[in-house]
């Protein structure tokens, strides 16, 4: 799994709420990291702040969905603005999902549940 967040403090709470979860936990900070390591790894889920700097999370996701072989991976739109624009731009953009900032924890486990294959997402499944 792939957490693309330019705030460190936030990587670190997803990132610790994922392994928590028994979640293999890749990072990067910008749009460049995020497409250096997604193509290097090839992750099974990618959760994408929005704001991130540079080019923004919706830019960043034109620049994955262009890789044909990270077309796969399902992308997450994490963010602060929980407006139903603010979801359904995400949506119109391309991401398959959207969470909000700070996150819930049963929400978090359903979004696992939804797009990690399933013998991934067993252990935390009954969560949500």
């Amino acid at each position: 799994m792939l957490v693309v967040e330019d705030d460190d403090d936030i990587r670190f709470m997803i990132r610790y709420l994922l392994e928590q979860r028994g979640c293999r936990v890749l990072e990067a900070a910008d749009r460049l990291g995020a497409l250096e390591v997604a193509q290097s790894f090839r992750p099974d889920l990618i959760l994408m702040d929005i704001s991130l700097p540079g080019l923004d999370g919706i830019g960043a996701l034109s620049l994955i969905r262009a890789r044909t072989e990270l077309h796969v991976a399902p992308v997450v739109a994490v963010s602060g603005h929980a407006a139903a624009e603010d979801i359904a731009a995400a949506r119109a953009a391309g991401f398959d999902d959207y969470l909000v900032k700070p996150l819930e924890i049963a929400r978090l486990d359903h979004v696992l549940v939804k797009h990690l294959p399933r013998e991934k997402s067993a252990e935390f499944g009954a969560a949500s």
